[in-house]
């Protein structure tokens, strides 16, 4: 009897939440239907934006840092001990090669000079003197009235006052070599540095008296991975590689020509060492500086050139989605060739679609799609101005 009281009040239970469960089921079934959200109705189109490619030669660059070189840096330093007469240039002057700098005291030169010139002009005298005896004696042999010996003896001597008149000539050129030296030159062209000698110092051929450096031309020294070394060698085969350095800030990029590649990898660091030359007329690199280099090594001709954000990357593959005539969306399999900024060139596409950039992230190939600016459109009241669409 227990057992059967038991069993009809489980039945009663049961029916009892069943019929709850319904008549919820219901009331909500209605709700959905009413409001056209479900119950069989159609998702409405996903709203996107849209962009169409554009063709362009893209370059194919490679960025590393690299550090301002000047091609030439002379430590000026006198040849000899003497004391500074005059300065004849300032700091941070711009000299030409052969301009005049600094003026030793040359009082003691140029009366070596003078003292071997007159030993020059004694010897040709002499020389003079001892050619007239001979050709004197050569008659007087001829008339039987000088013995030969004499002859001999006299040609010996002009022979030993030519030797002498050669001996003082070369001590002249070499009095005015060590005179040249009390006038000290630039030997190129370039920007002086700290002078750090000034007139009435003293100096000897360890004393540094400024430096110059030559700006224009001027190089770039950098490093590159040796993954870019067959790009690069190629590209230079074929001929001009163009680098581009800048400084940062507001100073515009120059744009140089690649003129070095060295002959070693490092096995170190995996890098290879290469050199640029760039004109600076207007002392835009400074020696030393720290600068960001760019070096094209190829360039891709007439690329399909689309914005990074319309790119999906999932474990099927990379691909685009494209905006169809009919209103769908089509899934497009796509190639990056190569990014740069916002932008990358890919292959996979012709150029004239329309390729979907916002929006892709709730789409499935053959959705319906509505293009941002048509349905901006459809929304503004009459005489409000439309939303553009997006892209880049």
């Amino acid at each position: 009897m227990k057992k059967n009281t038991l069993a009809v009040i489980a039945v009663v239970v049961a029916a009892g939440i069943g019929g709850a469960w319904y008549m919820n089921r219901g009331a909500h079934a209605e709700g959905e239907g009413k409001n056209g959200q479900a119950g069989g109705a159609p998702q409405g189109p996903t709203t996107v934006n849209v962009v169409a490619p554009r063709r362009q030669d893209v370059g194919v660059d490679v960025a590393a840092n690299g550090t301002v070189t000047p091609q030439q840096t002379v430590d000026l330093r006198p040849q000899t001990t003497s004391t500074i007469r005059q300065v004849h240039i300032r700091e941070g002057q711009f000299v030409k090669a052969g301009q005049l700098m600094f003026s030793l005291d040359d009082r003691s030169d140029r009366a070596a000079v003078a003292q071997a010139e007159a030993e020059v002009a004694r010897g040709k005298a002499t020389l003079a003197d001892l050619e007239r005896q001979y050709k004197r004696s050569q008659e007087l042999v001829a008339q039987k009235f000088l013995a030969q010996s004499a002859v001999d003896s006299l040609q010996s001597q002009v022979e030993g006052a030519r030797a002498a008149l050669a001996a003082s000539s070369a001590a002249v050129r070499a009095s005015q070599v060590s005179a040249s030296y009390t006038a000290i030159r630039a030997p190129l062209s370039g920007r002086v540095g700290a002078i750090n000698v000034y007139g009435g110092s003293l100096v000897q051929p360890t004393t540094s008296l400024t430096t110059i450096t030559q700006l224009d031309p001027i190089d770039v020294a950098f490093t590159l991975p040796e993954s870019a070394l067959g790009a690069l060698l190629a590209a230079q085969k074929a001929g001009k590689v163009a680098v581009e350095a800048s400084s940062g800030g507001e100073a515009k990029p120059v744009t140089g020509e690649l003129i070095f590649v060295d002959n070693t990898v490092d096995p170190t660091s995996g890098t290879i060492r290469v050199k640029a030359q760039f004109s600076n007329a207007d002392g835009q690199l400074w020696p030393g500086q720290y600068v960001n280099t760019r070096v094209t090594v190829r360039t891709i001709q007439d690329a399909v050139v689309i914005p990074q954000n319309a790119i999906i990357i999932n474990a099927y593959g990379t691909f685009v989605y494209i905006a169809e005539k009919d209103g769908t969306a089509r899934q497009v399999p796509i190639v990056r060739q190569h990014a740069f900024g916002l932008n990358a060139a890919v292959t996979g596409l012709n150029g004239n679609e329309q390729v979907i950039t916002e929006g892709k992230q709730n789409l499935r190939p053959g959705g319906k799609i509505k293009i941002a600016a048509e349905a901006g459109s459809a929304a503004k009241p009459q005489g409000a101005p439309a939303t553009k669409g997006g892209g880049a």
